[in-house]
């Protein structure tokens, strides 16, 4: 059996105690604790067939438990696609090491050698003398009392029967019956429902309240929370709690200030304050001067520049955020649907001047989202309320309004290219620059700031907190330079992060952070390359990539599509794009047909993904991923963008913000290429990015055009047909 390459594995060094990672409950059932939560991506899936594997039980013997504070594991963010590298690792050690510790218990009782001892559902059974023993008569009420063996030998791939096959997802039962119970359903006893009155835009500060209207609604049983500009209402009655809020609203007199500001977005992207980093190979930032754009080389026989824009994006989450506290005998508990107890416990420590012991965080389901939502907002929005009023529950729903106008954003981007081929057509000069906000806003300590300045309540207290000016993140691969740096071998590529200050939107983590962008740009632009030097999007990629794997997903694609004939048919348009997600993660190539209607409405025809993210655990869950990805991303570079004026922000439900919808959802076909023993690719955000490029290039293989400002709606095409 092989011995586990993870040692030193973060998650294990942190929380290195077996028990803290699985229990053996005496119901003859397994669960696992894991730092990660469940939003949608069947993380507590993968795990329970990862475990069930090592333990050689039933899968459906496995339960995963909900995260919270104190009693599982700090594993931070579910970000970055660093589940199952994770969790996934750490569990896979730790139940190999149960497995061990178990069968080495069972040979002493049993009077046999361990080696004579076989498992099936958790019934040990001796070789030898048919004698037998479970898991359950071995471990019921104990604890295993030792550490997690890092160099454990864990089941050798060829001996899989759990990993990689399809199983029902953990929670769908209760989803698709109706029966799943989220945080926006939480009934508590003497449960207050509360509502927000938000100003109407970041600036502004609230200046009265109409007497009367405040004294009509404390008749009436209502609660009202001031505290400086944050103002909120509380009702034993919900409805109750909606309609003081809209009367509270009107009875609001607010001191507008100087508004958001109003200059061109993607003109203040490139004019703006910033601040501008090199980055060195490996993808991280280095704090010398920004080389000058030198004229192209000599022997250049293409030289090609492009600039590409893409808006504010939404997390857009279908349900609106919520958060539930009860602050009793000195002690706050919440329950949030965010993707970090452990950080926004910390957060909120520091934000209500409380000592960390004193503050319990669980997880609860609510509408899934990936990246830095409302989630942690309105859990702090509901501790406030609930400091307020001590003693009783205080479950807090944002409205659409709240969600679409107060959420952090995927920040706006600007990038800005230049490329020269030699007579060969070799990429021999390569530039690019990338504009943006920060994507690193999280409330978490560690990072730079005050953790609690990321929460979006603490700046309209009586004593607010300063809006968090960010500093530029150094790591590789991280915020606006997330696969800037290109994964083809273009010689001494000139890359520049420019982290962009005064811009008008509060900004934080949204799926990809800046790869989106840059994958797009990067993308769309080796597609011009390769048409003004003579060459097939397919060869000038393959001629400029030293990556096997990288490789077989390009070819893979290209067969695939050649295959189907895609854009061959009167009117469509093909195109292709790829990527290596953080040039670490899962390689990922997409492939997508289009049509461009008389409207100059792009329709999605058919699509291709071909993904390597290392061992399949879930195949199911990977490819719903990847598809979910690729959905998402299309409706970022058709549809969405974030408005605004002075006023604040103005695409504040779903018809300023339209979203892709059921009838231009693409037929979809997904190729995993399975790896068994190698390690996992985080593949959650992988298809984002090559999904907008291969868009791009698919409409100008349909229509001639080449876009540059997203979205691709009508409007932009009408206007690139124009110009």
């Amino acid at each position: 059996m092989p011995k586990n390459p993870n040692i030193g594995h973060p998650s294990i060094e942190a929380h290195p105690d077996l028990d803290q990672w699985i229990e053996i409950s005496k119901d003859e059932r397994i669960l696992l604790h894991t730092g990660k939560v469940d939003i949608g991506q069947r993380i507590s899936t993968a795990l329970a067939l990862i475990v069930a594997e090592e333990l050689d039980v039933d899968y459906d013997r496995i339960d995963v438990k909900r995260t919270e504070t104190d009693v599982d594991p700090n594993e931070g963010f579910t970000a970055g696609s660093m589940s199952m590298q994770h969790s996934g690792k750490a569990l896979r050690m730790a139940s190999a090491t149960a497995r061990r510790h178990m069968l080495a218990i069972a040979a002493e009782k049993l009077e046999v050698e361990a080696e004579s001892l076989e498992v099936e559902n958790g019934l040990i059974q001796s070789r030898e003398t048919n004698a037998s023993i479970t898991y359950w008569e071995l471990m019921s009420e104990q604890k295993f009392d030792i550490p997690v063996d890092e160099s454990v030998a864990v089941k050798a791939p060829e001996n899989h029967t759990k990993v990689g096959t399809h199983v029902q997802p953990k929670g769908m039962t209760e989803i698709v019956s109706g029966r799943m119970a989220y945080i926006h359903d939480m009934v508590l006893p003497d449960m207050l429902h509360a509502r927000l009155v938000r100003p109407p835009h970041y600036r502004a500060e609230l200046k009265s309240l109409d007497d009367g209207v405040v004294a009509r609604l404390a008749e009436s049983d209502v609660t009202i929370v001031r505290d400086g500009s944050f103002l909120a209402v509380a009702s034993a009655d919900e409805y109750a709690a909606v309609k003081a809020a809209e009367r509270l609203a009107n009875a609001a007199e607010w001191d507008l200030k100087e508004g958001l500001p109003t200059a061109e977005l993607f003109e203040a992207l490139t004019s703006n304050e910033r601040v501008s980093l090199p980055i060195a190979p490996g993808g991280a930032p280095v704090e010398e001067p920004v080389p000058a754009l030198d004229n192209p080389p000599e022997n250049a026989a293409v030289t090609l520049s492009a600039r590409f824009e893409k808006p504010y994006h939404m997390h857009g989450s279908i349900a609106p955020s919520a958060g539930c506290a009860i602050y009793k005998y000195d002690k706050l508990t919440v329950w949030t649907h965010n993707q970090g107890v452990y950080p926004l416990r910390a957060a909120m420590a520091e934000a209500l001047d409380m000592a960390i012991g004193d503050i319990h965080i669980a997880y609860s389901p609510g509408s899934g989202c990936y990246g830095h939502n409302g989630a942690d907002d309105a859990a702090f929005d509901a501790a406030l309320i609930a400091r307020a009023i001590p003693g009783q529950p205080v479950l807090l729903k944002w409205t659409r309004d709240d969600e679409h106008a107060w959420e952090p954003y995927g920040s706006a981007m600007v990038c800005e290219l230049r490329g020269s081929l030699d007579a060969d057509g070799k990429v021999i000069d390569w530039s690019h620059e990338s504009y943006g906000d920060t994507f690193m806003g999280r409330p978490a300590p560690g990072r730079s700031g005050s953790p609690a300045e990321k929460l979006l309540a603490t700046h309209f207290l009586e004593d607010p907190l300063p809006w968090p000016i960010m500093p530029p993140t150094m790591g590789p691969h991280v915020g606006v330079h997330r696969n800037l740096e290109p994964l083809y071998n273009f010689p001494e590529p000139r890359l520049v992060k420019n982290l962009v200050r005064g811009l008008p939107l509060r900004a934080s983590a949204l799926r990809t952070l800046g790869a989106f962008g840059n994958v797009t740009a990067l993308e769309s632009f080796v597609d011009e390359l390769a048409e003004a030097g003579g060459l097939s999007p397919v060869e000038i990629r393959l001629n400029h990539l030293d990556d096997e794997k990288a490789k077989d997903v390009i070819r893979t694609l290209d067969e695939k599509m050649t295959a189907a004939k895609a854009g061959e048919a009167d009117g469509l348009g093909a195109g292709i794009a790829f990527s290596k997600y953080k040039n670490a993660a899962a390689y990922c190539a997409i492939g997508i047909e289009v049509e461009v209607n008389d409207e100059a409405e792009v329709l999605l025809k058919r699509a291709w993904i071909v993904a390597d993210a290392g061992e399949v655990v879930d195949p199911d869950g990977l490819t719903a991923q990847l598809e979910g990805g690729l959905i998402q991303a299309a409706s970022w570079t058709l549809h969405e963008q974030v408005t605004f004026d002075g006023g604040g922000v103005t695409s504040r439900d779903w018809d300023s913000y339209p979203i892709i919808r059921f009838n231009n959802i693409p037929e979809v076909e997904t190729i995993l290429m399975h790896r068994p023993g190698e390690p996992f690719l985080g593949a959650g955000e992988a298809t984002a990015g090559p999904t907008g490029g291969a868009i791009t290039n698919a409409i100008y293989n349909a229509i001639g055009l080449r876009l540059r400002r997203m979205p691709y709606d009508p409007d932009a095409i009408r206007s690139a047909a124009m110009n």
